[in-house]
């Protein structure tokens, strides 16, 4: 995959755009992170059969997702997926 050549800011703004962005991408970074740790964590306790610990788990992972679609790090359509294949998941173990 190629990837378009950075230009060099020229305008004020421009730079401070970067700035911004660069900071934003921390933040959305460590909430896509948290999501797919929480979202993981469910799918460890259903493979592993245990349903009450899974539905603990699951109202975090939900919480996760619920925010990163909030801030727009996921679509809202993406979040709800998510949350309906970890629910299918769990039950499909209970």
């Amino acid at each position: 995959m190629r990837y378009a050549v950075p230009r060099m800011p020229i305008t004020k703004s421009a730079k401070k755009a970067i700035r911004s962005s660069a900071r934003k991408r921390v933040f959305n970074q460590r909430r896509k992170e948290e999501m797919k740790s929480a979202v993981k964590d469910v799918r460890k306790s259903a493979v592993a059969k245990s349903p009450a610990e899974a539905r603990t788990k699951l109202a975090d992972a939900y919480q996760a997702i619920d925010k990163a679609a909030k801030r727009g790090v996921i679509k809202k359509n993406t979040a709800s997926r998510k949350k309906a294949r970890l629910a299918a998941a769990i039950k499909k173990v209970a």
